[in-house]
């Protein structure tokens, strides 16, 4: 009888079955995969927020610079008047220029960065300085304003401008856009220009 009861008990504690072993290895192995996959895409849209703001901002700052009234500069002759424009800012060029600064990469700008020199014919400030738009902290990014309207005249109906964040997050070359538009347009009733802007951020390939 003691005999048996030793056998029972040998056989209550047998270990797991090389099945039961390469099933759990399994499972562990496609939950590191799904984790390692969801803190990569954490980390990836955790980057692509500083895009997202920047874009915003930067489209809010040229809508603003619109909304500034520019008068010619000097003195205007008594009992005459001068003209007030509304114009969009003159084309920005990229911060930073070379996209192998942000291939896989933080660019730290330095305040001449958001400098456009020189300024328009009339006097007024172009590109950047136009804008009022820096950044100051090292950036994932490369941010430019282009815009279809001559700066030196006011904002007529149709001009566009369009704001980008491009990245290169992962380094194969391939580049994400984020990118918002706004334009004028003209109310029909009042015929007052308007300067509107997209609903939302256009994406393509955020998370390169």
């Amino acid at each position: 009888m003691g005999i048996q009861n030793r056998l029972n008990k040998l056989r209550n504690k047998r270990g797991f079955t090389l099945v039961e072993l390469m099933i759990v290895v399994a499972i562990i192995g496609v939950l590191a995969a799904l984790a390692i996959y969801g803190v990569r895409k954490y980390l990836t849209n955790a980057k692509t927020a500083e895009a997202r703001m920047g874009v915003g901002r930067l489209a809010k700052d040229a809508q603003l610079a619109y909304e500034r009234e520019s008068v010619a500069t000097g003195i205007v002759k008594l009992t005459k008047t001068a003209d007030i424009a509304h114009r969009l800012c003159s084309s920005a060029t990229k911060v930073p220029l070379l996209d192998a600064d942000i291939k896989n990469k933080k660019y730290q700008s330095q305040p001449a960065d958001w400098t456009t020199l020189p300024a328009l014919a009339d006097g007024s400030a172009a590109g950047w300085s136009c804008l009022k738009f820096t950044m100051s902290d090292p950036q994932y990014f490369q941010y430019e304003y282009t815009t279809t309207s001559d700066a030196t005249k006011s904002g007529i109906k149709g001009d566009k401008y369009t704001v980008h964040a491009r990245g290169d997050l992962d380094g194969d070359d391939t580049l994400s856009d984020l990118s918002m538009d706004g334009e004028i347009q003209e109310d029909a009733v009042s015929k007052e220009l308007l300067l509107t802007l997209a609903p939302t951020i256009t994406e393509a390939n955020p998370e390169e």
